[in-house]
């Protein structure tokens, strides 16, 4: 298994592994499918530089991905990134998602990030606990902040300071 940049090849992957997640109601906001030409102007946003795309790729097949988001689009907030692990579902407690998130925790600082968040749904434990794991503490809690077919749900923000 390789983790590397993800290319405009890799789009139709990731977006098949983020369609897969949305019935669940556990991870994404999103209530439809989205579609790759909708996803390419968020690839192209990104920057292996400042806030990568990254895929795992086995046998020449992406079978998940992260990415560094921008958390606010003010120049303050430069240091702070956003982290979405998605991976697919044979794959899901394997251990990709830890070695994504390490990763990406040993190379934030390298691209300027000195603090992580991830958005997380109340209900979404396993993925509280995944986070916890890995540091990171329970930083806000926005109740009844999105609907789910009809449902309100509550959103946490976990974060991590990487440096002092």
């Amino acid at each position: 298994m390789t983790i590397r940049d993800a290319r405009e090849a890799d789009l139709p992957a990731i977006v098949a592994i983020y369609n897969s997640i949305i019935p669940g109601r556990m991870v994404t906001a999103d209530l439809e499918p989205v579609t790759v030409a909708s996803r390419l102007p968020w690839l192209e946003a990104h920057h292996p530089e400042r806030r990568p795309v990254w895929v795992a790729e086995e046998d020449d097949r992406v079978i998940g991905w992260l990415s560094f988001d921008t958390f606010y689009a003010r120049a303050a907030y430069d240091g702070t990134a956003m982290i979405a692990i998605y991976v697919e579902e044979a794959r899901r407690r394997t251990g990709l998602g830890h070695l994504l998130l390490d990763r990406a925790l040993a190379h934030a600082p390298k691209l300027g990030v000195h603090t992580l968040l991830g958005y997380i749904f109340a209900h979404n434990e396993p993925s509280l606990r995944f986070f916890a794991k890995f540091g990171f503490e329970r930083w806000a809690h926005l109740p009844r902040i999105a609907s789910l077919d009809g449902i309100e749900r509550d959103l946490i923000i976990v974060g991590r300071r990487l440096t002092a």
